[in-house]
């Protein structure tokens, strides 16, 4: 039961997340080199946060195994947009409903772990830093190493959502009796007060939201922000194309969230303000390099991005283990949910950022003789 029930969380957490990567993998072909690629991350996250945003007043009123068949259907359909249309507004508008399914299913899946041992958290938090690896790795495989046109790459991806029905209604065990004795008590899921929702909501800000929002904010700007801009000579990188080296950093940084989000159970972080400071130094130097070309090539930067993204996987872990560890029995399931909604804001403040800080590095670039951001 248990390598059942870890199972199931693991591929909960890796489809889930791998269209939102996949996306992310294809900004720059979706948009193209002059366009912020900011705007592809705004369309993939904001719904998904404002989604999130409102989950906690709404959320417990639609049953499991109907949130599950939303997934699927938000999903399927979003990748069906996105990989069969040219148009940007409709290929956004693809985004925006993948972006909502990823929102609704992480606030599920977190929930859902209530009602489990905590190995469901870890194989949760595990599939998603999967997620990231293989979507990113997939992609750069089939479009950069195997020559497959981006449309036919995503077109592949439309088919992974029905993932969920399998594992939610074949794979997963019910809970066992110890766990399941937590639905019987007297929790309120939201309260129909809206100043009382507020109320449960405020003890979990400094604590848990804070900490993980400022590791989003850093980390999404550079990868969105600032790596489009972290260019050398074409002859002095190891790629033919300048397009290789943005989905080679999203891959090194999936690659180090995948290590850090799947060792939470044997590297502890109490402290969360720390990945977040560290964090924050990482965004610092990014920009420096944009601008004075700190790190002679781009070999320390795939180290760097690498560190990235053990950082931020690590904070993702940590902070919901923490709720386990911390949040009274009674508030758990609601403050699972909410927690959730740190990062996304984080993401979005990021794109936010993001879509005025990359222009303004490429145009410093340009002005110091180095163009090749707009390559």
């Amino acid at each position: 039961m248990l390598n059942r029930t870890f199972a199931a969380f693991w591929l909960f957490g890796l489809v889930n997340n791998v269209l939102y990567v996949v996306i992310l993998s294809a900004a720059v072909d979706l948009v193209g080199p002059l366009t912020p690629k900011a705007i592809v991350l705004m369309a993939d996250v904001l719904p998904s946060f404002l989604l999130k945003l409102a989950s906690p007043f709404f959320i417990h009123t639609i049953p499991y195994h109907i949130r599950i068949c939303i997934l699927v259907l938000l999903s399927f359909v979003g990748m069906l947009t996105v990989s069969l249309f040219e148009n940007v507004a409709v290929v956004l508008f693809g985004i925006i409903l993948a972006s909502m399914s990823s929102g609704l299913g992480e606030t599920t899946f977190l929930q859902l772990t209530h009602y489990y041992t905590q190995s469901a958290l870890s194989a949760w938090s595990s599939g998603t830093g999967g997620a990231g690896l293989a979507g990113a790795f997939v992609y750069m495989f089939l479009t950069t190493w195997m020559g497959i046109s981006v449309r036919n790459a995503l077109l592949t991806f439309s088919i992974v959502p029905f993932t969920f029905i399998i594992c939610y209604f074949r794979l997963l065990p019910s809970p066992s009796l110890k766990f399941s004795e937590r639905v019987e008590q007297p929790i309120l899921l939201v309260e129909s007060n809206y100043q009382s929702t507020i109320r449960r909501i405020k003890p979990l800000v400094v604590p848990y939201m804070l900490p993980l929002f400022t590791v989003y904010v850093a980390e999404y700007v550079i990868n969105q922000g600032v790596s489009p801009t972290l260019l050398f000579p074409i002859e002095e990188m190891p790629f033919h194309n300048y397009r290789d080296a943005y989905v080679t950093y999203g891959t090194l940084y999936q690659l180090g969230v995948f290590v850090s989000r799947s060792s939470g159970q044997f590297v502890r972080i109490h402290n969360l303000a720390m990945p977040a400071l560290l964090q924050t130094i990482n965004l610092v130097i990014c920009v420096l390099q944009s601008m004075y070309v700190i790190f002679p090539n781009i070999y320390w930067l795939f180290f760097l991005i690498l560190y990235e993204g053990l950082l931020g996987g690590s904070a993702y872990v940590n902070t919901f283990m923490l709720v386990t560890e911390t949040v009274p029995l009674a508030e758990r399931e609601f403050a699972m949910g909410c927690v959730g909604i740190s990062d996304s804001a984080g993401i979005v403040v990021a794109a936010s950022l993001a879509m005025m800080l990359e222009p303004h590095l490429c145009a410093f670039q340009v002005a110091t003789g180095r163009d090749y951001c707009q390559r």
